[in-house]
């Protein structure tokens, strides 16, 4: 016998339609009053950072910033993007989500110093699993305590809740920034020559880069319980890897009017080579005296721990130095001790020499 289907009538239809549950974007996963409370709850946090050029735009679909330039005759746009990395797994670890903001402005506004540009403004993106507002203000906060250290606006940004994409209560950031400098004040490495001397500015911890490598050594091959005090360091170890990286905006910005700073290299993933290397013209070197400057201890424990050679280290971290200043040589002294006069370390770590560009480690 063929089965055949049996045809529903209009009463039948009905009743399965009152039947079937109404669905919402809630039980999709996407709560659009969290969003909303989010978006209410983080507003203190950027006014906090407006500068007199924002145009409050409350409630907008963009930014506003108004770009007065009468005080320059070629201005030149800056940008910049970057993210935190896997330094957020620490944060998750930890349940502390306060200080990862602070690092997302530092990556973008370091790069943007290094060519002699000021942060004007700032915008962040941050996607989510389920959007918990409380945490997300909490990262905003952080968001806005680096603007305010770089003098920038947070203008704006988007908050994604994208469920499955993440595991409950992570979350990934980026974050862009936009600055400006007179075409002519542009620091581009070019006039970098034979004699030089290289200033490093210490840096605050392991900042952003090379965390893959730091959770392998230390909390799975070592083992270490990242909420245990490391009489070392001083601390416990999460407090050691969640410190924030360190912002250079004021520091450079207060040595741009009285010194000729010829190069500036921010020292992120690549460590030295790959990072100084891409200031340097044709013709000539870096040459760098690792004893110069004294490393943080979580670098020695890193490597020990991890059984890690020295090129290695110097090419994954930073090694103690976030940023990295050729000046004429003399002018060397007066750089640094203007450093150390706003309660910042600076060395002189090493010299220009004619040859092959590259950076040397000696």
């Amino acid at each position: 016998m063929v089965k055949r289907a049996v045809p529903i009538g209009n009463s039948q239809k009905n009743m399965l339609k009152k039947d079937k549950r109404e669905l919402t974007y809630k039980e999709a996963g996407v709560d659009i009053e969290a969003g909303n409370r989010a978006v209410r709850m983080m507003q203190s946090h950027l006014r906090s950072t407006f500068r007199p050029e924002v145009i409050d735009n409350e409630g907008g679909f963009a930014g506003l910033f108004a770009c007065y330039t009468d005080h320059l005759k070629e201005p030149v746009l800056v940008s910049a993007a970057d993210g935190v990395g896997t330094k957020l797994r620490i944060a998750f670890m930890l349940d502390k989500h306060d200080t990862v903001g602070i690092d997302l402005v530092a990556m973008c506004v370091n790069d943007i110093i290094v060519c002699g540009a000021e942060p004007l403004f700032f915008l962040d993106y941050i996607a989510v699993s389920h959007l918990d507002p409380d945490n997300i203000t909490s990262i905003i906060s952080g968001i806005a305590a680096g603007c305010r250290q770089a003098g920038c606006a947070l203008i704006g940004g988007e908050t994604a809740e994208l469920p499955e994409f993440y595991k409950e209560r992570e979350y990934d950031l980026a974050g862009f920034a936009v600055g400006i400098v007179e075409r002519e004040k542009i620091i581009d490495g070019s006039k970098i020559s034979p004699g030089d001397k290289i200033i490093g500015l210490a840096g605050s911890g392991l900042h952003s880069s090379g965390y893959s490598l730091v959770r392998k050594v230390l909390l799975e091959v070592a083992e270490f319980d990242i909420t245990a005090y490391i009489p070392l360091l001083g601390r416990t170890l999460g407090e050691e890897l969640l410190e924030p990286t360190k912002i250079y905006v004021n520091l450079i910005r207060s040595l741009l009017p009285d010194f000729s700073l010829k190069g500036i290299a921010h020292i992120t993933g690549g460590g030295f080579p790959d990072n100084i290397v891409r200031i340097l013209p044709l013709g000539v070197k870096a040459v760098i005296d690792r004893g110069r400057w004294e490393v943080p201890p979580i670098f020695d424990l890193i490597r020990k721990e991890g059984n890690i050679r020295e090129t290695e280290m110097f090419r994954t971290f930073n090694m103690g130095i976030g940023m990295i200043l050729v000046v004429p040589a003399e002018e060397a002294e007066a750089v640094a001790t203007k450093v150390e006069e706003r309660g910042e370390r600076a060395y002189i770590i090493g010299h220009i020499e004619e040859g092959e560009r590259g950076v040397i480690i000696k």
